[in-house]
């Protein structure tokens, strides 16, 4: 994303928050795109018969997100990142709810988790509600890590947005994207491969 197209995001977000209806139409036109990117990724290696398509994950994370302008959002990154908390919810919800019409035919919500996620190498097919308790217990052993991992998985952010959100250096967001994969890759019976960042 351009840098002028991330000061929009920024101002159109304030100027909405303040009541200019017209900011809430242009925020929509220049960040839905951005957030179908940020779907497609994320539902990318689902498979052919999951009933949750990009554009549906979107529309509802889309009308999460728009459900009032009290929302105390700073700027495109904070965005970002309240959009994949939604997101995550989402998913959770479907999978749950595909768990349950199909209880006893044994067929879960899987995603594909690639190396840009979980580190090692090549890809790893995983239950979705696996998954979000690993993500869970990772909460649990180290907050940080689990909140950069969720950030980087379903916002999309790079280093340096996540960096810019949490105030903390790139360097530490290094460090805990490399615990925190190690910790799902572990959690989640994923071969280590030859990662050179563990």
């Amino acid at each position: 994303m351009q840098q002028n197209e991330t000061k929009d995001i920024t101002v159109l977000l304030r100027a909405w928050q303040q009541g200019d209806e017209a900011a809430h139409d242009e925020l929509g036109r220049v960040v839905y795109e951005q957030l179908r990117a940020i779907a497609r990724r994320r539902l990318a290696g689902e498979r052919n018969e999951h009933a949750l398509q990009p554009t549906a994950l979107v529309n509802e994370a889309y009308l999460r997100l728009m459900d009032g302008r009290d929302s105390p959002w700073r700027d495109r990154v904070h965005f970002y990142a309240t959009a994949a908390l939604h997101m995550r919810a989402i998913l959770i919800d479907h999978a749950r709810a595909r768990l349950a019409v199909k209880r006893g035919g044994g067929q879960a919500a899987l995603v594909t988790l690639d190396e840009s996620f979980i580190g090692g190498s090549g890809v790893h097919e995983t239950d979705f509600l696996l998954l979000d308790k690993s993500l869970r217990d990772l909460e649990r052993e180290d907050a940080r890590s689990a909140k950069i991992v969720e950030l980087s998985y379903f916002s999309g952010l790079e280093r340096e947005g996540i960096a810019e959100l949490l105030g903390i250096s790139v360097p530490t967001v290094d460090r805990c994207l490399r615990f925190g994969r190690a910790w799902l890759r572990r959690s989640l019976n994923v071969d280590n491969g030859d990662d050179p960042t563990t």
